[in-house]
């Protein structure tokens, strides 16, 4: 028994000292290539959308390269129709996702550009805190420093009568804001 205990252990070294992988040489053509990294590819410029509307010949969305300006968004829109008046708007600004422009006419001149951050339904405030006097609500209002209630209220009704303001001066004819109420509200409004 002890032979056999012996022979096997002889055997089994035998077999494991033996490997059963074999050395291949490779020839040059049974190397294979391995791809080169994937290269990204150019970007492709992001298209922005932008609502153009007003005095322009298609009034509507359109899709406009991302660096592009207010003029080259009208220019998509079908450019501007013989009764617009662009003299009230930056068309060198640049343009953003969600933008809206609108082109005013000779017979009401004031167009407006308002990007997706400042536009909330039609109010008055811009991305930089500033209050358009012609498009802000009572609330809009109200948050500007001296301004309460009535005295909103009042501005809104001197625009109610008087129209759009021309100038923030105007603001000055408003029963109950005197020199040191404008000289807190000029800084932050606007027509």
């Amino acid at each position: 028994m002890g032979l056999l205990l012996v022979a096997a252990v002889v055997v089994t070294i035998f077999a494991l000292g033996r490997s059963a992988a074999t050395e291949v040489q490779l020839t040059p053509e049974a190397v294979a290539e391995t791809p080169a990294a994937a290269t990204p590819s150019p970007s492709v410029p992001t298209l922005l959308r932008v609502h153009v509307g007003g005095a322009v010949a298609e009034p509507g969305v359109v899709q406009v390269p991302a660096g592009s300006i207010v003029q080259d968004a009208i220019a998509a829109a079908g450019g501007l129709t013989a009764e617009s008046d662009p003299a009230s708007l930056n068309l060198a600004a640049p343009v953003s996702d969600g933008m809206q422009i609108l082109i005013g006419t000779v017979d009401e001149p004031l167009g407006e550009i308002e990007t997706d951050q400042t536009s909330d339904g039609g109010g008055g405030s811009s991305n930089d805190g500033v209050v358009n006097l012609n498009t802000a609500t009572q609330a809009e209002l109200e948050e500007l420093p001296g301004v309460g209630p009535v005295m909103a209220a009042a501005i809104l009704a001197w625009r109610e009568e008087n129209g759009k303001f021309g100038s923030v001066e105007e603001l000055q004819e408003i029963s109950g804001i005197g020199p040191k109420t404008y000289e807190k509200l000029a800084p932050q409004v606007r027509t």
